[in-house]
């Protein structure tokens, strides 16, 4: 029988549990702190494929939302405020006091979650938001069921209720690594999008959409991670690009490869967007899950979700949920392993 094992303790005293799961190939630890994906691994690769820690405390102090379950809206909306029929809210301005960012200093990325369901290859956690909480309006129940699947897929589908209309918007926020080094800088890249968000100095979208053709955006075709301007300065990503106009069926938009280790990443999911972050803002960390401190460029997140902000741009995807709506968001990472071409002599 697949049992929770002790993994920690929260500030205030209350136990954070781990869970294993393992399949297709893949092997999983999921904490019910924040839903969070604590390690990944991939037969025949030697490394975790995502950051993490393997204590408790080190989330507490270091970790931005390392393999978390943010929400409940993920990403960041504008002043911390919307309107919802003709009502407006203002919401924990967490993010230096002037925007909402992950849903606030007390989401769902940072709270305990109960595990509802265990099995040898899947988990289910639960988390009901209440209304109220960092001023979102209603009580927000909150599945994520991870399953590693056949052939190397990680499965998460988060599904969310609500009894009044809020926003809602869940991602999992894994920061990924699949080479043997510290940084993904030569990651290649291929993302299925036209068009992103360019942000202001708050990063929060200006309204535009605007092409990738001809900018450092354009990862159309695979690129390496690391690019650069025409006046050679260093490309860095923390945008949203715009897969599709709205949520549809899942299909595949992002194709990872890192050329050190031959591992590929596929992702594949119901989204219109993914905020593509190269988390360069990453502070030095204390030593984390493959043997050495992360540092900036260490990982990558692809965060699959509604637009950053959408409640407060028109034309943008819709971020608002109802009563006797259940929001359904699914995202398949899939995961294999070739072998690496060696440098001639």
């Amino acid at each position: 029988m697949n049992t929770p094992q002790d993994f920690g303790k929260t500030r205030d005293g209350q136990a954070v549990e781990r869970v294993t799961i393992s399949g297709g190939g893949l092997t999983a630890n999921i904490l019910n702190w924040g839903a969070v994906v604590q390690d990944l691994r991939l037969d025949g690769h030697p490394h975790a494929l995502v950051l993490g820690f393997d204590t408790f405390e080190h989330y507490l102090d270091y970790s931005p939302y390392f393999g978390a379950t943010p929400g409940r809206s993920s990403n960041r909306i504008a002043d911390g405020r919307f309107t919802i029929d003709g009502t407006e809210y203002q919401i924990d301005r967490n993010e230096n006091g002037i925007t909402n960012l992950h849903g606030g200093s007390d989401g769902t990325g940072v709270s305990l979650w109960e595990f509802e369901e265990i099995g040898d290859d899947r988990v289910t956690l639960k988390i009901v938001d209440r209304d109220g909480r960092g001023g979102f309006p209603g009580n927000c129940t909150i599945r994520a069921h991870f399953q590693l699947k056949p052939r190397g897929v990680f499965s998460v589908v988060y599904e969310t209720t609500t009894d009044k209309p809020t926003i809602a918007n869940i991602c999992n926020h894994s920061y990924f690594n699949l080479g043997n080094g510290t940084d993904t800088l030569e990651h290649q890249i291929m993302i299925a999008a036209e068009h992103y968000l360019p942000t202001d100095e708050r990063q929060i979208p200006t309204g535009e959409l605007a092409p990738v053709s001809g900018t450092p955006f354009d990862f159309r075709k695979p690129q390496p991670m690391k690019r650069e301007y025409p006046n050679g300065r260093q490309a860095l990503f923390d945008h949203n690009f715009c897969l599709s106009s709205e949520r549809m069926e899942k299909r595949p938009v992002i194709s990872v490869r890192a050329p050190s280790s031959g591992v590929t990443m596929d992702v594949l999911t119901t989204e219109p967007g993914v905020q593509f972050y190269t988390a360069f803002k990453l502070d030095e960390t204390p030593e984390g899950l493959s043997g050495f401190p992360y540092g900036p460029f260490a990982g990558f997140c692809l965060e699959t979700q509604v637009w950053p902000d959408a409640v407060n741009h028109k034309g943008f995807p819709n971020a608002i949920l109802r009563p006797g709506e259940t929001l359904r968001q699914e995202t398949d990472y899939v995961f294999r392993k070739s072998e690496t071409k060696k440098a001639p002599a």
